[in-house]
């Protein structure tokens, strides 16, 4: 099959530019970009050839060589952050009707509860994730976040990570929100929603690179990894749900994008319970 033709506009991405990017992009995120994202990347990153007043795009591979700080700016461009609030909404169905209680149970006999959102993008996962988890009983949800309760939330690019320890955004996104959450934890101000401090008591924003170390050390009850795996080769998806069940705590609670599966020598760490929904088991 030939090569997809390079994108037309101010500069030229050809083939081998392109091939550095993509190798590049892997090597550091493990995210693939065939030959058909050619014109994605070439989107993504001319603003940045632009912005640094480059000629074109082979002086900027240059550079992506030379340069942490650059390859770091490429890979959080060409990192997609699409989310929004109560995406696949069966999870969070499925956490409230199987997994809640017992969290809460194991918060009120003061053991830990452990969450991890682990590709968060601008928050709108975890922010939906602790909404689900606290209810919408103020009281009692006010009470269940002075617990030991903890929902990590993780991301490759920091931009994001400050939008969504912010925690502010466009009155629109309110529709993606069912109305009895959005009235208990949140409130408007101008055309901006705000979550409540009691959501943002229970988050903990930090940036990680999924295919780096990672420094926690405890057991999660939870873990959501959704939208992530469809970027990665096969490898590095066994290994990523490896590594997942390392942290994991029997009984717990695997949720991952609607077009993923578990894969990998893990395999028989998990049962499927659910659409996309896996458990943990001993």
């Amino acid at each position: 099959m030939s090569a997809a033709p390079a994108p037309v506009g101010e500069f030229t991405l050809d083939a081998a530019d392109f091939t550095t990017i993509a190798r590049m992009t892997h090597a550091h995120s493990g995210i693939v970009l065939a030959d058909g994202k050619r014109q994605l990347v070439y989107s993504r990153l001319a603003k940045i050839v632009r912005r640094r007043g480059m000629s074109g795009f082979a002086d900027y591979v240059e550079l992506l060589r030379n340069d942490a700080d650059a390859r770091r700016e490429a890979i959080f461009a060409l990192t997609t952050n699409h989310t929004k609030f109560f995406r696949e909404d069966h999870h969070f169905a499925h956490f409230t009707t199987h997994v809640r209680a017992g969290l809460i149970a194991q918060a009120e006999r003061g053991r830990p509860v452990r969450l991890w959102s682990s590709a968060s993008s601008s928050g709108e996962e975890p922010y939906s994730l602790a909404m689900t988890l606290l209810g919408d009983d103020k009281a009692a949800g006010t009470r269940l976040a002075s617990r030991d309760v903890a929902i990590l939330a993780t991301d490759l690019a920091p931009h994001v990570l400050a939008t969504a320890s912010a925690g502010r955004y466009p009155v629109a996104m309110a529709r993606d929100i069912p109305e009895r959450y959005r009235r208990t934890w949140m409130s408007k101000e101008a055309d901006e929603l705000v979550m409540g401090p009691e959501l943002k008591r229970v988050l903990a924003y930090r940036r990680l690179n999924l295919l780096e170390s990672w420094p926690m050390k405890g057991r999660f009850d939870v873990v959501f990894c959704r939208n992530v795996m469809i970027y990665f080769d096969e490898p590095t998806k066994a290994r990523l749900i490896e590594r997942f069940a390392e942290l994991m705590a029997p009984g717990s609670f695997l949720y991952i994008g609607h077009s993923e599966r578990v894969i990998g020598p893990a395999t028989s760490a998990f049962e499927p319970v659910g659409q996309t929904i896996y458990r943990r088991t001993a």
